[in-house]
């Protein structure tokens, strides 16, 4: 009797090791996107994550799972780890599309790429296809890997969006003051151009009287504007717009800027996931488009549906 339970024991132990559950899998990528159309080799069974990056898989808790998909390296995770709700990251290739990726730029440089960027877009003509708006709102979502990554933690989220907030000020009022010097310093000269394809002298002249007229509201709201930023600046040197006025326009324009893209990012992705369990790290692309697209709309809105003002004879 005694040998009868023992077999019966071992054979419980042994069909309980082997026993296949339903299990479901979440591919990410290191972008926080969902990863569609992976294929998972289980024991020779092969299942294709959905849309959304999951799928169930049958399994054993002492199986391994392989995940493969064109662009990205071979994944290889345990059952078990599945198992205890953890989420399977794959890597997935650079391609160029990826600058166009605002956690690129956070995941591989981190704060410091960061404030270049906002320097440049601001400050440089090559910083025009930056995507500042959508990077800075990205930024609060990350903010305390961000100040983890110069050990600057406070340990309180408001504390550390005013450190990650100071750092990016200060990039973007530089960033502006270099395109502002720029401009005065090729400004005089491209008043004596002679009129070209792309040139014509009575735009300088009425940009010149725009900025006089309204230059303090230009400079802090084409801060929201993409590609607009890039180049606010450097028109306003270019027509010798005071000097004072745009330094105090520059900093109100980048605090403005800077903290309601940040403090956005961080309270409303805290504030999704209290009240709707929705983890808006796993729907950047989606975030993204719509800040392009809200930021730019103002911009085409004015471009095709403007009234084209008779421009006076020269």
């Amino acid at each position: 009797m005694k040998q009868v339970f023992i077999f019966l024991f071992f054979s419980a132990c042994m069909f309980g090791a082997s026993a296949q559950d339903s299990i479901r899998v979440n591919l990410l990528n290191q972008y926080k996107q969902q990863v569609a159309d992976a294929t998972i080799d289980v024991n020779n069974v092969i299942y294709t994550s959905g849309k959304d990056g999951s799928v169930s898989i049958l399994a054993a808790g002492n199986d391994s799972i392989t995940i493969t998909k064109e662009g990205y390296s071979v994944q290889r995770a345990s059952v078990n780890e599945i198992r205890q709700g953890k989420e399977v990251l794959m890597n997935k290739e650079f391609s160029w599309t990826d600058l166009l990726t605002p956690m690129f730029y956070i995941l591989y440089g981190g704060i410091w790429l960061l404030l270049i960027i906002i320097f440049a877009e601001t400050g440089l003509f090559i910083g025009f296809f930056f995507p500042g708006d959508s990077l800075l709102f990205v930024a609060g979502i990350l903010s305390t890997p961000l100040v983890d990554s110069i050990s600057l933690n406070t340990g309180n989220d408001f504390f550390n969006l005013l450190i990650i907030s100071g750092m990016c000020i200060i990039a973007g009022v530089l960033g502006n003051t270099v395109g502002y010097m720029t401009g005065r310093k090729v400004g005089p000269a491209m008043f004596n151009w002679k009129d070209r394809l792309l040139f014509k002298k009575k735009y300088l002249y009425q940009a010149k009287d725009f900025y006089e007229k309204h230059g303090g509201g230009a400079i802090v709201f084409a801060r929201f504007l993409p590609f607009i930023r890039t180049f606010a600046p450097i028109v306003a040197g270019i027509v010798n717009m005071d000097k004072k006025k745009f330094s105090f326009y520059n900093i109100i324009g980048c605090i403005a800027w800077v903290t309601s893209m940040l403090f956005i990012g961080h309270y409303l992705n805290a504030f999704t996931k209290q009240q709707f369990g929705l983890d808006l790290e796993k729907h950047l692309e989606i975030i993204v488009i719509g800040i392009v697209l809200v930021t730019t709309a103002p911009v085409f809105i004015k471009l095709f549906f403007g009234k084209k003002k008779t421009q006076p004879s020269t």
